[in-house]
This record gives structure tokens, sequence and C-alpha cells, in this order.
């Protein structure tokens, strides 16, 4: 078989969509290549940097492998940075200095403060300080470290154990009072729990006492939906409205007014904001700042009340009572496509990275690949609404109508080939009431419970509705603490030499 033939039938034998090279056939320039690459020149640099980044994106999807590699050589040697060819010289040979003690390659390094924290393929660990210490200060000697780490081993089993034993010490704040009727969202932190009550205000609770330090008024409706960061907290109310306060003083500095029904959840990061509300409208606005938030697109489509909203930079994601979950381009605020599954409609939902993971009053959990909108598992065992769903790299805990909070392999469920058996790895507690919301770390559970779930004023039960200001407040607020409480170890900085939370030991 000649060269010839032998390109041919190579050619037959890969995928259609790959694009060949041979090295032996290089195209010669063409005649007006010079003065087409000078007119391109001239319409890029007229560009914005953004339309700059798209241009070159789609010109590089249209080449192939070999230019990619061709380009990646060119590349390499133009994102690296000598910065110490940036400092002032009489301070370039002076900072400088090689930090040695691994015998093989290092995997990673951290560096924090006057400390510079190293993993190495040599199985250890060092820590290596960047200066000498001050006049009558010493640095604590590396057995100090050294003697943390088989206690650090200890705990990351303990913490796995517990989670797969169902092991907890249970902390509750009863909300329940003359003034206070229910909680209705939550978030948490290692300082505070920020709830959103039924009695229109918003109760900030102090994470150790468990007492309320803070109560944010404003609203005239039940808070159905909060969200804070290291500057505000911005609730949603079935006033309608969204608010924004101050997280460190409390004082209410924007009120939004758009949606025409209760806001029943939001979300904002990096600058956005998406709201959604019973009005079946969801709401996209752009955050300058506390005091200048403007709505930039009103997204419909849904033919129900939009119970849930989660986004990134890459997509939107809603979730209605009218079955379906749509999802929209961030950018452009343009519809993507549908996912339809459930029979009922769906409560909750989460979505990150490419996974979707959501729950619906036809007692199901469903996990999606929101890219091609396939159903990847279906989750069965609750035998109520799913109302709240949380999920990380290796589980999903969810909270329902019947009072169960279920633990479930993520890894097993999204692997075709495990048995229905392996998917439910606990049932954590069974109380009375219905799991409200949930939020969990590697550490606890902070969960919402409403006290009563049988008759009401002599009535048979309602049926679960996907309205949160219906019915009896969820009085309380359940916190299941995984580590140990007396334990001195807590997720903070390495300087502290407390390095990781201590689970309570089987």
């Amino acid at each position: 078989m000649n060269e010839e033939m032998k390109g041919i039938s190579i050619q037959k034998q890969l995928p259609p969509m790959t694009i060949l090279y041979d090295p032996n056939r290089k195209k010669e320039p063409a005649p007006q290549f010079a003065s087409e690459k000078e007119m391109c020149f001239k319409y890029f640099d007229k560009w914005s940097e953004q339309d700059q980044i798209d241009f070159v994106e789609n010109l590089l999807s249209r080449m192939c492998h070999y230019q990619h590699g061709h380009i990646n050589t060119y590349l390499k040697p133009m994102l690296q940075r000598d910065f110490i060819s940036l400092l002032p010289s009489e301070y370039s040979c002076e900072f400088v200095r090689t930090l040695n003690g691994h015998k093989r390659g290092i995997a990673c390094l951290q560096y924090r403060d006057r400390l510079v924290v190293s993993g190495s393929s040599d199985n250890t660990i060092r820590i290596q300080y960047l200066f000498k210490p001050k006049p009558g200060e010493s640095h604590p000697d590396h057995c100090s470290y050294r003697s943390l780490f088989p206690k650090i081993i200890q705990d990351i089993e303990s913490i796995e154990n517990n989670w797969r034993m169902g092991k907890f010490l249970l902390q509750r704040i009863n909300c329940r009072s003359e003034n206070s009727k229910g909680v209705y969202c939550l978030q948490y932190d290692d300082h505070k729990i920020v709830s959103g009550l039924r009695d229109n205000t918003i109760k900030v609770w102090d994470r150790v006492s468990l007492q309320c330090i803070k109560v944010l008024t404003g609203h005239t409706g039940s808070v159905l939906c909060l969200q804070y960061d290291e500057r505000v907290i911005i609730s949603g109310s079935s006033d309608s409205t969204v608010r924004v306060w101050d997280v460190n003083t409390g004082e209410m500095v924007n009120t939004l007014i758009h949606h025409c029904e209760a806001v029943l959840h939001l979300r904002f990061s990096n600058g956005m904001m998406v709201t959604c509300s019973k009005d079946r409208s969801i709401a996209v606005w752009d955050m300058v700042s506390p005091n200048e938030i403007t709505l930039r697109r009103v997204l419909v489509g849904h033919r129900a009340a939009v119970n849930v909203v989660d986004f990134d930079e890459k997509y939107i994601v809603s979730a209605s009572g009218d079955r379906t979950i749509k999802v929209w381009n961030t950018s452009s605020c343009e519809f993507v496509r549908t996912l339809n599954g459930h029979k009922r409609g769906i409560a909750c939902l989460q979505y990150r990275d490419r996974l979707v993971v959501s729950g619906s009053s036809d007692n199901t959990i469903r996990l999606w690949d929101i890219e091609c909108g396939a159903c990847l598992r279906v989750l069965e065992g609750h035998e109520e609404l799913v109302r709240c769903i949380r999920f990380d790299a290796k589980r999903i805990v969810s909270g329902a109508y019947d009072g169960k909070i279920k633990v479930w392999n993520l890894v097993a469920a999204l692997d075709p080939r495990a048995p229905t058996t392996t998917l439910c790895l606990r049932t954590l507690v069974e109380h009375t009431g219905r799991v409200f919301r949930l939020q969990f770390d590697e550490f606890q559970r902070v969960v919402i419970f409403h006290n009563s779930f049988g008759l009401l004023d002599g009535r048979v039960k309602p049926k679960p509705s996907l309205n949160p200001d219906c019915g009896p407040g969820h009085e309380y607020l359940d916190i299941f603490l995984i580590k140990e409480k007396g334990s001195r170890y807590k997720h903070t900085t390495i300087t502290s030499r407390e390095l990781m939370g201590s689970l309570k030991k089987a």
C-alpha cells in the first residue's frame, strides 16, 4: 500500500469530526495572506478585550490538535512571570532563598503570613518559616505540628464514620414565642445563624450561646428567603419586596420593588442577583453596591410559581410548581432548555458544575446533567414532599415533609451500575414534623422543623403545599453537631495549630 492509500485508510478509521494534520503536506501561504492578516489585526485592535477573547476562542475551536499543541508551546513562556525582576534591586537578593528539605517532588504549596506549608510525593508535609523570629519570640518546634497529624487522620475517619452511622449531638433553638411564630429560611457560619421568620422579622442567633442577638424589622410579610455575605443580608418576603440590610449594623439600606406576589427564593454572587416569585417570573439584577441594584432582565416561561433558583457564571437554573426545571444563559438571559421528568411540582434544587439535584412533591429526588438535560438518577425513599436538598462532593442531604433527613451517596448515585440499595446511606432523624430547610457542612447540619404534623385544630392534616406561607409556623431550628462538643480543634488557620474539627468518637 502506497503512502497516499495509507493516509486514506487511516482517515476512514477516525471519527468523522477529527481534523487530520499531515506534516508532509505543508500548504504554501496564500498570495493575499499578508494583506488579509494586516486587515484582521486592524479589526482586532479596535475590539474590546472581551470581544478579542471571544474571537480567539472561536478561532481555536476551528483548529486541529497539532495546531493547539503548537500554540500551547508558544503560550507557556508567556504565562510565566519573574516576579523577582519586578522587585527593587536592593531587595531582590535579600528576600530570596531556597527552602530545602523534601526528598522528592513538591505536589502542593500554601503560603500564609510567615509560613510556607508544602506537601511532597515523599509522603511528608513540611512547615517552614520565611523570616527569623522577632526579639523575644521563637518558632514552635516542628514536633508540635507533627504530633497533630495522627489526631487529624483519626478525626477525618471519625467524620466519615459519624456520617455513615448518623451520630450527632443535637442542639435546639425553640423559635416559638408570643412574637415569634416560626422560621422559614436560614444561613449560618461559625459565629452566627441568620433566620427569616413568619412574624416578618429576621433574627440573628449567636452560634455558641444560641441566643437571639439581633432582630431586623421592616418587612410587612413573612420572610421566606435570605442570603448573606460579609457585607449584606438580602431577604425576600411574602410582601413582594426584596430588602437589603447591613450585616453588621442590621440597618435596612435598600428596598427593591418589582415582583407582584411573594418572593420565594433568591441567590446573589459576584455582582449579580436572581430572584423568583409566586408571580411565575424570575428577575435578574445587577449589583454595584448595596444601594445601587438595578433590574437587568425578567425571565418568563414557567406556568406556575417559581419556587427556587440557582446560578453560576454559565447558567441560571429555575424550578417551578409546573413540574419543570428551566435553564437560562447567565450572560444573555436567553432560554436554553427545559428539564422534564418530575410528576409533580418541584420544591427545591441545587446546581453546581454540570450537576443539578432537585426535590419534588412527587416524593423523589432527581439528578440531572445540565449540559444535555438527561436525568441521571431518581432517588426514592421519602414518603412526602421533598422540601430541601443540598449536596457536596460526597453526599446529598435531603429533608422532607415526612419528618425525615436522608443522607445519600452522591458518588454511587452518579454511577449507573450502582444498585439502588447502596444509595441511601442513612436516615438521620425521624421527627413528627416537616423538615423545611437545611444547610450542612462537614461538621454539622442546621435544620428547620415544624413541630406538629398531625391533626390541625381537630381537622385532617392538609395536603402538603409548596406555598411556605400556609399553615402553622416552623418552630424549631435544630443543629446536629457531628464534631465533639469539647474539642479544642477547629477548622481554622495552621498558624494557630488548630487544624481540623474533631468529631464525637464512635
